[in-house]
């Protein structure tokens, strides 16, 4: 072999100028390994705990430090692969963000509402640990089961006319109950949604439900609060199957009250009416009468399918035909206020106050379609008055705007009049009878309230209905906080006596008698007093949550997440 072939290399690589001079010895180096910046200094010892073709890099392990060998059957690292730890009957602990769990002062005394709520507005991540001990046996949770529970209690309270966060915390409450602790409900006006993830790599479980039909029956809805408090407790022990069985009694109970008690209550509520706006015996009596007959035709047209806008329709037809037909005979009563008092038995009053309530509170899918539902049942109620008032005026009644709002000031008399206006709406919303006189004391503090502001103060109708009704909000949400139970028992009913049904009647009477700007006035004036009940009652709800003791850091998170925070 010749001095050129010696120099040849003995690869294919080619001759750089990092290859050492002719006659330099060049250090040995393994076969199968490279040479980088990154490679151990010479003389370093490092403990190896793999296998030999692992790299070596500056993330290995010091010298001297005892790190758990890997588990064996996992063959390579990824962040998709499962944790070593985890189970499907046994799973591991919660997770713990990388700045600590927050410190969450939630006190055994508050409302597992408040709790839910506020653990709802908090990060995933921050969210407190459900209590070890789990409603469950050894093989794991029934996940589908646990959040098919979960959907047909929502479905109940959301059917009742509960606001879509409350709904939200009814059904978290009932996940964490049973370990579910990584679950995301969502609400809007027609379905029903839950979401629940084991872990970090696993995959989501997905259910939904759909509410189709309505009825306020605040009966049902306190024996679905009373199931959920149980199910929230730790020192109750309720298993699913005993959950199902109470959720089967709760659908099957019939209605405490019978159609015809409720058409009775409808009569009540629309006499009570009249004589909060000025009318007598004679204007009580054709009030009730028809509100009633009101009533029975749209049990009529709801037995036939009709939708609810046309029962609306209906229904506003007999009170108004009645205060026509007194007009035209010349009977010597104020008509007026037996049309205003058909008017009170029909406001959507309270889809209204849950509308209004599911935008503040940040839910402005669920308060567009609750709003919408109000704008029509509005639209059936002008359609079958304004039928009416237009006819009578073509023939010849005399339709005072004014004389609903004569007379001379009964306080007395009105504050009756106004408590037993709350008793027949606490009636025909289905509430248990121990719930009844609080609704209706309650209702006749609102009405004291409202005219000691308007009618001895002087003060705005629209400032004065507003704080009637966070009156009305405040008082129902702590008998609410009471009795671990839900607030609507106590605010829908009490609201009946400030809904407005004058500001209505008028401003249909206006467009019935040609004076279009006089009519659009009033009917503004109604919406701005509409919404001002709702807002009132939602805010009265939010001031007493301030006497609740809840937390500083969840406070601070509620008020932010309305403001895009």
């Amino acid at each position: 072999m010749t001095d050129a072939e010696d120099r040849k290399p003995q690869s294919d690589e080619a001759r750089s100028g990092f290859l050492p001079p002719t006659g330099v010895a060049a250090p040995a180096e393994p076969d199968s390994s490279t040479t980088s910046e990154f490679a151990v200094p010479e003389g370093l010892a490092v403990s190896r705990t793999g296998t030999e073709s692992e790299a070596t890099s500056e993330f290995a392990v010091p010298d001297g430090l005892d790190v758990p060998p890997p588990h064996p059957a996992e063959s390579e690292g990824s962040a998709f692969n499962r944790p070593s730890t985890y189970s499907a009957k046994r799973p591991p602990p919660a997770f713990t963000p990388p700045n600590g769990v927050p410190a969450v002062s939630l006190t055994r005394d508050v409302p597992w509402q408040d709790r839910m709520r506020t653990m709802l507005r908090m990060p995933v991540t921050e969210r407190p640990a459900p209590e070890p001990i789990q409603r469950h046996d050894d093989s794991g949770p029934a996940v589908p089961r646990v959040l098919d529970l979960t959907l047909r209690i929502g479905e109940l309270l959301l059917a009742g006319g509960e606001g879509a966060e409350d709904v939200e915390a009814a059904m978290f409450a009932v996940c964490r109950s049973y370990g579910l602790d990584r679950c995301e409900p969502n609400v809007t006006f027609t379905l029903l949604a839950i979401s629940y993830q084991p872990s970090l790599v696993d995959d989501p479980v997905t259910a939904s439900r759909t509410v189709r039909r309505r009825s306020p029956d605040y009966t049902r809805l306190a024996a679905v609060y009373q199931l959920v408090d149980d199910l929230s407790d730790p020192e109750t022990h309720v298993s699913l199957e005993e959950a199902y069985r109470r959720l089967a009694e709760i659908r099957r109970n019939r209605h405490p009250y019978s159609g015809w008690t409720l058409t009775a209550a409808s009569g009540l509520l629309a006499g009570s009416a009249s004589v909060l706006v000025g009318g007598g015996f004679l204007v009580f009596v054709a009030a009730a009468v028809g509100a009633m007959l009101g009533d029975r035709l749209a049990w009529l047209c709801a037995g036939r399918g009709l939708p609810e806008f046309y029962q609306f329709t209906v229904a506003a037809t007999p009170p108004a035909a009645i205060g026509v037909a007194l007009t035209v005979a010349h009977v010597d009563v104020k008509a007026s206020a037996v049309i205003t008092g058909g008017l009170f038995a029909l406001l959507p009053g309270r889809a209204l106050v849950a509308g209004v309530q599911d935008g503040l509170t940040g839910f402005y899918i669920t308060a567009s379609a609750r709003l919408l539902e109000v704008l029509y049942f509005f639209v059936g109620i002008v359609a079958g008055v304004l039928t009416v008032l237009y006819f009578g005026v073509q023939l010849g009644a005399n339709l005072n705007p004014d004389a609903a709002l004569g007379g001379v000031p009964r306080p007395v008399l009105q504050i009756v009049a106004s408590m037993a206006l709350s008793l027949a709406f606490a009636v025909l919303l289905q509430q248990e009878r121990s719930t009844v006189l609080m609704a209706t004391l309650n209702g006749g503090i609102a009405w004291v309230v409202y005219g000691a502001l308007h009618v001895t103060g002087d003060i705005s109708p629209v400032a004065a209905t507003a704080v009637a009704a966070g009156v009305v909000g405040l008082f129902g949400q702590l008998l609410a906080r009471y009795r671990f139970a839900s607030a609507l028992p106590y605010t829908t009913a009490a609201i009946g006596p400030l809904l407005p049904g004058s500001a209505t009647y008028f401003g249909l009477l206006g467009i019935a008698q040609n004076e279009v700007t006089d009519g659009l006035a009033s009917l503004t004036k109604a919406v701005a007093l509409a919404m001002a009940i709702a807002i009132g009652v939602n805010l009265g709800s939010e001031i007493s949550r301030i006497f609740l003791r809840i937390g500083s850091p969840e406070k601070r998170r509620a008020a932010k997440r309305t403001r895009g925070f």
